[in-house]
């Protein structure tokens, strides 16, 4: 897996190569535990599908980037959108991106597109968060009761080089007292792009509210609810979210 730096950190990527300069670029922004390699096939089929490139990354502290020095602060979603992401976007040379965000990859593709004034195609959203809902803290404090006490951490450790950071960095900030205002519904009405956002209607960390936020404060937005899906609806509905994705991307570059 090649490297590059963003902000001085060492950060791996990984670059899909399908289409030529005429389409758009997917950027694959991952979960709160995810890395490049837990997208797994996903992001190459949907480049394939979509007859688009597609650059994944594994954010500081997470996969094989360089890991936390330091903990989170509530920001960390901020300083990710508007710091980290604009410079890798310009060290690859991507102009108008597709963001493609999963849980607080979602939250930080809606804070890029509203607040760094950058060109953004589009953005597709599977269980993004706008605010901290009493669901998410109860599943993320199992989380941490599960990363204690059964093989999580074991499972998660083929994925991180360094586990312990990676699981701590971001289970702690969620359930930090200072988290439960963390709101970015501000940057909602700024975003300008069409928006497709999905929702398992079996998620265990969060509701179709925030969805219903996120249509109320951006004009041109997709909601779509998939059964039979929790958390991940691209790994429990994989061949539907290509489908939708694939419509989505049709219209915004038609």
């Amino acid at each position: 897996m090649p490297f590059t730096t963003a902000s001085g950190r060492r950060i791996e990527y990984e670059h899909i190569a399908v289409a030529g300069r005429r389409r758009p670029t997917l950027v694959f922004l991952h979960e709160g535990l995810g890395s490049v390699a837990m997208w797994r096939d996903f992001p190459g089929r949907l480049a394939h599908a979509t007859n688009c490139d597609a650059f994944i990354y594994s954010r500081y502290g997470y996969g094989r980037s360089e890991p936390l020095a330091a903990a989170h602060t509530v920001r960390y979603m901020h300083d990710e959108a508007l710091v980290a992401l604009p410079k890798l976007l310009d060290g690859w040379g991507v102009e108008r991106p597709i963001l493609v965000g999963h849980s607080d990859g979602g939250s930080i593709a809606l804070i890029h597109a509203g607040g760094s004034g950058r060109a953004v195609m589009g953005l597709v959203l599977m269980a993004p968060h706008v605010l901290v809902e009493d669901i998410s803290v109860a599943s993320i404090a199992a989380a941490r009761m599960a990363y204690e006490t059964t093989d999580l951490r074991t499972r998660l450790a083929r994925y991180h080089a360094d586990v312990d950071s990676a699981f701590r960095g971001w289970n702690d900030i969620w359930l930090h007292p200072d988290f439960r205002a963390w709101n970015i519904e501000e940057y909602l009405p700024r975003v300008t792009c069409p928006v497709l956002a999905i929702q398992g209607a079996d998620d265990e960390y969060g509701t179709m509210d925030q969805l219903a936020r996120i249509e109320r404060g951006v004009a041109d937005t997709d909601l779509v609810a998939l059964s039979d899906c929790r958390h991940s609806p691209h790994r429990d509905q994989p061949e539907a979210v290509i489908e939708v994705v694939r419509r989505f991307i049709d219209r915004v570059t038609a």
